[in-house]
């Protein structure tokens, strides 16, 4: 089922499935959320949980028992229920079942709030450990834009913008996409861009830390940008289908970071996963800016 929340400046449209987004309109129909094409990547933008990417032959262990998930986790192939909805607001929920619990033994309640303020869509996860021991897991957005955002420029003529003063570091992956321990700055122009070229994305996603707070989607030739906002959010992904011409860009706010390669990792002991002690809470948020 799909859901739809809109106020004067923009309109957003939701599916169940998974709580992902399908659609960021302005009043004048122009579309900001790439639409999905099977032929570079038929998703639109997954919410990740309860795992970041990859893990070694997609298993971890958890207590002495190994475990199998996909990659980005189960949510994104979840049907979510509907708590509330209102014009300009919109909560999802989604809750363990057998089958979740077959692949992520805890116990838990998922829910996404979208809510639109003027030109910004703020989403805001918040999850609830209804087990009775800690919490492991990851957590992240994978929404993809549309580039060019005017069709009458090219994926060359946009660039991203990072904050003033900002001097992200790049994670070094293998090939294959699992963390490797190397770490490198990742080179800004002077005015704090990336121009963008496809070749960015030969060797697949570009993983940065100490990413600032905030990047911007824009171009000098045109009106149109789309800004994420991701403070609380240690890791950024930036991404498109490797060596295509794909006329997208994922900006992809991530709390923790995929396993290592050649190691089935321990749950209870991967570094950068959130813990979340039995009957708290955890609540991250992250937002897009539509111009």
């Amino acid at each position: 089922m799909n859901y739809t929340i809109c106020n004067p400046f923009l309109n957003v449209n939701v599916s169940s499935h998974g709580g992902e987004l399908q659609s960021i309109c302005t009043p004048d129909k122009t579309q900001y959320l790439w639409q999905g094409d099977p032929e570079y990547w038929a998703d639109r933008a997954p919410n990740i949980f309860p795992y970041v990417a990859r893990l070694t032959d997609g298993k971890y262990t958890y207590r002495g028992k190994t475990y199998s998930l996909d990659i980005h986790g189960f949510l994104k192939d979840s049907e979510m229920l509907c708590e509330s909805h209102s014009d300009s607001r919109l909560v999802l929920y989604f809750e363990d079942t057998e089958e979740t619990i077959r692949q992520y033994p805890f116990s838990f309640r998922f829910s996404i709030c979208y809510e639109l303020k003027e030109q910004t869509l703020h989403i805001t996860y918040h999850i609830e450990n209804h087990s009775d021991e800690t919490m492991y897991f990851g957590l992240g957005g994978h929404p993809g834009f549309l580039v060019p955002l005017d069709q009458t420029l090219c994926f060359e003529d946009y660039v991203l913008q990072f904050e003033s003063g900002c001097r992200p570091e790049q994670l070094i992956f293998t090939e294959d996409c699992f963390v490797t321990d190397a770490v490198e700055e990742f080179k800004l122009a002077a005015d704090g861009r990336l121009a963008l070229r496809h070749s960015l994305f030969d060797r697949d996603a570009l993983i940065l830390q100490n990413a600032g707070s905030e990047i911007t989607l824009a171009s000098d030739k045109s009106p149109h940008s789309v800004s994420v906002q991701f403070a609380g959010f240690p890791y950024l992904g930036l991404w498109h289908c490797p060596r295509t011409e794909a006329g997208y860009i994922c900006i992809e706010p991530w709390c923790s970071l995929p396993s290592r390669k050649g190691v089935i990792e321990d749950l209870e002991q991967q570094k950068n996963l959130i813990s979340l002690p039995l009957g708290c809470t955890c609540e991250k948020s992250w937002s897009i800016t539509i111009r």
